[in-house]
């Protein structure tokens, strides 16, 4: 576990509150490298699956040059929801950091475990809480404004 790695991703996460977004950030790693970047963009874009962890799979995809992200890690500042959490699980990620856990809509522990149920093809490996009272105060902060 890297923290300079969440950092970034919160680095992500302010790119989107600074749109008017969610400001959920997120980057994608291999071999100690970012290969990805994404934050929340469903507002700006209008459509539903503009989510940072989808984003940074595109990233990361594009200058790969492949789908398949076997070998990469996701640091993401909150739990990811299912639609991620799939996400992640058909690019192949092998590992998932996150920051703040999602007790409404988290697929890796919260709500439910996609990577407990048997007999899927691949498995991510989860580490919650990288940074957790950084990336929940983000989220916070950015609520509290809106009311």
């Amino acid at each position: 576990m890297n923290t300079f790695f969440m950092k970034e991703a919160i680095i992500e996460a302010q790119k989107a509150a600074d749109l008017g977004e969610v400001p959920i950030g997120a980057v994608i790693v291999k071999n100690g490298i970012i290969v990805g970047r994404g934050h929340n963009t469903r507002e700006s874009e209008e459509v539903a699956y503009g989510h940072a962890e989808i984003n940074a799979i595109k990233d990361a995809s594009a200058k790969l040059g492949s789908w398949r992200l076997t070998g990469c890690s996701i640091y993401v500042t909150i739990e990811p929801c299912p639609m991620c959490a799939g996400a992640l699980y058909q690019a192949r990620i092998n590992e998932i950091y996150y920051g703040a856990s999602d007790p409404k809509a988290g697929a890796c522990g919260s709500v439910f475990d996609l990577f407990s149920v048997e007999g899927l093809n691949h498995y991510c490996h989860v580490f919650p809480g990288i940074l957790s009272d950084e990336c929940k105060s983000l989220l916070q902060s950015f609520f509290r404004k809106r009311r």
